[in-house]
């Protein structure tokens, strides 16, 4: 049975104690079901994603707003008993201070932790300047220690993923982000293994996520230093491939053959309860 929303300290001690060693997978479920389907695959702890979280809404990624993603982590939080990190985007603010505001109500919302991008959503402009996204996670660490609950903040820099694949930008930023109070450091769309070196001794002590890609093993990344590993929108694009290809073929085609692999309703029920 999931825990209650009201048992935080116990899932954010675990989700510290994830951080200390060794390397863990967080993949992103987008509802309830993914998220319940997973907990009982066995992964210590989850992550939403705000990609998948967009599609299941009819929306381009970046598109919800604000009190929809407040409602969506906390109805993450409530379907499982393990920790769950919330991606916060770009914490849906400009402003340090409004950042701050926005950052204390997600902590609110039941999960361990959350990551706070400096990512602009301008193409033009891709990410926040230096100062100003350094300020940022200044403010989200601030409001974090102002709820006194220990959710663990997790820093991403976006330019690998934003059309600014400056390794040297990338790594300065993740240092700074580092001593502005992140407790972990991420900078998704680096795959080069000399790269991700890289990162993870910039960051050190604090420990490193790594975005997963089509080719990538937990054993490499592990043994690159690699402390957490998730998939972002990846699993919601797979559910995606096996339901528009079905689709497709019934409007396209008029036949149903996609649907003969699906996976038994049987089979379903089974790993849900209720």
């Amino acid at each position: 049975m999931p825990q209650s929303p009201f048992d935080l300290a116990s899932r954010v001690r675990e989700f510290r104690r994830l951080h200390e060693s060794g390397c863990f997978v967080i993949p992103n479920p987008w509802d309830p079901g993914t998220a319940a389907a997973l907990e009982r695959l066995g992964f210590p702890a989850l992550a939403t994603t705000s990609a998948g979280f967009a599609w299941s809404r009819g929306r381009r990624d970046g598109a919800v707003s604000l009190e929809e993603a407040l409602a969506h982590f906390a109805e993450i939080a409530r379907a499982v008993s393990v920790p769950v990190n919330a991606d916060f985007e770009g914490a849906f603010a400009v402003e340090p201070e409004r950042v701050a505001e926005n950052v204390a109500r997600a902590g609110g919302t039941g999960v361990a932790g959350l990551s706070v991008e400096d990512s602009t959503g301008d193409e033009a402009e891709p990410l926040f300047p230096f100062d100003l996204a350094v300020e940022r996670v200044r403010a989200a660490r601030a409001a974090i220690d102002a709820l006194g609950t220990g959710v663990l903040l997790t820093a991403r820099s976006e330019g690998f993923i934003r059309g600014r694949p400056d390794l040297a930008e990338t790594l300065r930023r993740l240092r700074a982000f580092s001593e502005a109070g992140a407790d972990c450091l991420y900078a998704p769309g680096i795959r080069e293994r000399a790269d991700l070196e890289q990162v993870v001794r910039a960051a050190a002590p604090k420990p490193v996520n790594v975005l997963a890609w089509d080719g990538a093993t937990v054993a490499d990344l592990a043994r690159i230093g690699a402390r957490r590993i998730s998939v972002g929108g990846s699993l919601a694009r797979a559910a995606w491939t096996g339901f528009l290809a079905a689709a497709e073929e019934i409007a396209q085609r008029g036949t149903f053959t996609t649907l003969g692999g699906a996976v038994p309703g049987s089979a379903l029920n089974g790993r849900f309860a209720g």
